[in-house]
């Protein structure tokens, strides 16, 4: 109890937090076990290395946990969405000087981009320009 939680929205997840994360999102909620097993099929990881990471995740605030269980079953505390879109914002601002406009342009000239994401962009931009 002695310890504070840093405010979530304020804690940027390192490159394996975001793996974890990433197999949380699609599983909704999942033990260190399931975890693990979904991360070993990605790359060679151990499994205390996935629980000591996991501690520290809950810790600095980006999972919550339920001690009910036997195991311990963790799930991310925010949409993958809101995380995805603090992370784009923080990019964004420290490669691209805060363009977005700029990142778009650099994004489609390197990466072909689906016929349903070019009709997405599209909509977003069309309603873009309508709230103008």
């Amino acid at each position: 109890m002695g310890r504070k939680r840093t405010k979530v929205s304020s804690v940027k997840p390192t490159e394996s937090e975001q793996e974890i994360l990433q197999i949380l999102w699609g599983l909704k909620e999942a033990t260190v076990r399931e975890v693990h097993t979904e991360l070993s099929r990605q790359r060679s990881v151990g499994y205390t290395t996935v629980l000591k990471l996991m501690q520290i995740m809950f810790e600095k605030g980006l999972l919550l946990r339920d001690p009910s269980k036997r195991a311990h079953v963790y799930r991310a505390r925010q949409k993958s969405e809101v995380t995805q879109r603090q992370l784009v914002k923080d990019f964004v601002r420290k490669v691209f000087g805060g363009s977005t406009g700029r990142l778009v342009l650099h994004a489609l000239s390197n990466e072909k981009a689906t016929a349903e994401e070019i009709a997405n962009i599209r909509k977003m931009l069309d309603r873009m320009e309508q709230e103008k």
